[in-house]
């Protein structure tokens, strides 16, 4: 077993990939602002580098950081989250193939599905991932994959990705876990059968809301060779300096999660007990149908809670619009508090699809501010 397996989370989190540059021992790794690179002879890289659209330092780095972090042999940053996806799924899938999706995602990853993969023949249906039988009666002799949010965006729904990802592999089919709401800290799919994680980076991994990148993590060292060919083919890579924040915000991962999911308990306890709240969707309430399940495989409930408001649409409009604290905007995972209304706003490309959100559903990302100050703004808010 290498020192590195041995390591704890966070301790990975600060070193791996980040060993202290050759040249000067600085403790950061530099951010390689640069094209192209001096080749020793026609055909002999330099460290393997050619051309940053193929591979930069900075960006390796980061790479073999979100590998180590989630256990996996190879991980490739991109982008966005959305680029990560595009080039999943042009890598797994041929016209023709199927692909299991839930019946709660983001909203951009159902536009992906039902505006763009589906023009070159990949057809899709959708399936409550939380139950394994649902899935199980889903997928088809085409089904090439089955794609799971974890919590899920934004009704915090809880898949058994073990359970899943034995129907998935029954059934011939990959499974896909969208990790953005739990991050590597918190949950490790890989770990347990997932053949791939996703991620949004811009989230809870780089934690700042100053850097847009996404990421594929996979323990399939072949997969892996596959993804970063379509990478490069496609060119959606994380640039230098978006990976040198994303690895400076991933250094903190471990100790801003707990106090997300921290705060976020209370939060969730406060609007339960509210009587202007009809419900709470927070995996870390026993009330929530799934909570052992995600007792059993996150190490804590992150960040997200989600609830509804009597008076409908309107009322939940007025409640975000009335917050102070919690910022109305769209995103998560910063350490800054985010209020927003996913039917109007991260989710409105669902409307009228099995995915539609609840017109009077509040989403929020809790940060890490002091907690009273949070509740203090939601009793506020609500009125």
């Amino acid at each position: 077993m290498s020192d590195q397996q041995q390591q704890s989370f966070e301790t990975l989190a600060i070193h791996a990939g980040q060993e202290a540059d050759p040249l000067t021992g600085a403790v950061v790794p530099p951010i390689y602002q640069v094209s192209t690179y001096k080749q020793d002879g026609v055909g002999g890289l330099r460290g393997g580098y050619e051309y940053s659209r193929s591979a930069n330092p900075t960006r390796t780095a980061l790479e073999e950081n979100l590998a180590a972090l989630e256990g996996g042999v190879r991980g490739l940053a991109f982008a966005s989250g959305l680029a990560a996806e595009d080039c999943l799924l042009r890598t797994l899938l041929a016209p023709g193939d199927h692909v299991v999706i839930p019946n709660d995602a983001y909203g951009g990853t159902f536009r992906l599905f039902a505006k763009v993969v589906g023009r070159w023949g990949v057809e899709w249906s959708v399936a409550d991932t939380s139950d394994p039988a649902a899935v199980r009666a889903a997928i088809t002799d085409r089904t090439k994959a089955v794609w799971v949010e974890t919590p899920s965006n934004p009704l915090l729904g809880i898949t058994d990705i073990a359970a899943v990802a034995q129907v998935a592999h029954e059934g011939g089919a990959k499974l896909v876990v969208d990790n953005t709401f739990a991050s590597p800290y918190l949950q490790q799919p890989l770990a347990l059968g997932a053949d791939v994680v996703v991620h949004s980076t811009t989230k809870y991994m780089g934690g700042h809301s100053d850097v847009v990148g996404g990421a594929l993590i996979t323990s399939d060292a072949a997969l892996g060779d596959e993804l970063a060919y379509h990478q490069n083919a496609m060119g959606a890579v994380a640039g230098p300096f978006d990976s040198w924040l994303t690895l400076r915000g991933i250094k903190t991962l471990a100790v801003r999660m707990d106090r997300h999911s921290a705060n976020a308990e209370r939060v969730a306890e406060l609007l339960l007990s509210h009587p202007k709240v009809t419900r709470v969707y927070y995996p870390g309430l026993p009330e929530h149908p799934l909570h052992e399940v995600a007792a059993k495989q996150m190490r804590a409930f992150g960040g997200m809670v989600s609830f509804r408001v009597e008076g409908g649409e309107e009322a939940a409009v007025e409640v975000c619009n009335r917050a102070k604290l919690f910022t109305l905007g769209e995103s998560l995972g910063g350490v800054e508090s985010l209020i927003e209304h996913p039917g109007r706003m991260t989710h409105a490309s669902v409307a009228g699809s099995a995915l539609e959100v609840p017109a009077d559903l509040v989403r929020l990302s809790v940060g890490i501010e002091s907690v009273d100050d949070l509740l203090a703004d939601i009793k506020q808010a609500l009125g």
